[in-house]
């Protein structure tokens, strides 16, 4: 009869411990959690920091490799903006969804400013499997036409040496590789002038600093008419959010001219009167 007079309460005592080691861990796992949220959070914002330094970086001129197995170096994409991507083809969700949404954007971009304003290209930076065939392939899968793009490849030194100069990061992990989502414009003389970040991104980011690239500065050899269209252009070319497009504004344009003709027919009514008054005076 001793047993049963004992059971109770020696599985309520075993209950308490095994209660008291469980409300024990919990506070340190969540802890634990919390630590590693933060670790993380503080090396998205250092990777963030690093990425926007890189800023103003002349790029050096790279040996690379098309989808169709050709070299190529960097220097031969310079003349014309580029917008540049690095992804890795393995990736099976984020990388496919960044490039095809890039892909639309990019097609908005060139609607807007010409289908030969600005160069567009997608690196490979898993160099041991991000081959020539791996990067024709990706592209297929997302739908680009090649067309218009350039899909690159490199070896293992020239991308870790290009990464830096993009203030692009990246490191293996159990899931293939972490990096930092962004797509970086760069200028026709291979400086970087702008980084778009995020998977899916608003359609102004991007092609607002391709548009003042393109639109705002001058190029060389431009003549004097060819720069004042560009102007016109640039103003006038605006984004509608309900289309979540760019288009020409005429009614802008219009303004302008009449503000034009304005002042024009002012300075002419002026210069009139100034040398009226100079014939009235020397008679």
């Amino acid at each position: 009869m001793w047993y049963p007079k004992k059971f109770p309460a020696l599985l309520a005592g075993f209950i308490g411990v095994i209660f008291f080691q469980l409300a024990g861990a919990t506070p340190g796992s969540t802890s634990g959690n919390q630590q590693l949220d933060a670790i993380k959070d503080f090396q998205h914002k250092e990777a963030l920091q690093r990425s926007q330094d890189a800023i103003g970086n002349l790029l050096s001129n790279y040996s690379l490799t098309d989808e169709k197995g050709h070299a190529l170096s960097l220097n031969d994409l310079r003349g014309k903006p580029l917008v540049l991507s690095m992804i890795y083809t393995s990736c099976y969700q984020i990388c496919p969804m960044t490039t095809r949404h890039l892909a639309k954007v990019v097609d908005k971009a060139r609607d807007a400013l010409g289908e030969d304003s600005f160069n567009v290209a997608v690196l490979g930076f898993d160099a041991y499997n991000d081959s020539p065939q791996a990067m024709s392939q990706f592209a297929r899968k997302q739908g680009i036409d090649s067309r218009g793009w350039y899909l690159l490849s490199a070896s293992p030194d020239t991308i870790n040496a290009l990464s830096k100069e993009l203030g692009f990061e990246f490191f293996s992990s159990p899931n293939g590789f972490d990096h930092i989502t962004q797509a970086t414009v760069i200028d026709a003389d291979g400086r970087v002038y702008r980084q778009v970040y995020g998977e899916v991104f608003d359609t102004p980011l991007l092609v607002e600093p391709l548009k003042q690239l393109v639109l705002g500065q001058p190029r060389p050899n431009e003549t004097l008419w060819s720069g004042l269209v560009n102007k016109v252009r640039f103003f006038c070319t605006t984004y509608d959010p309900a289309r979540d497009a760019y288009h020409f504004d005429y009614s802008l344009f219009i303004g302008m001219a009449i503000g034009a003709s304005i002042i024009f027919t002012g300075i002419f009514l002026l210069v009139r009167e100034i040398r009226h008054g100079r014939r009235a005076a020397g008679t």
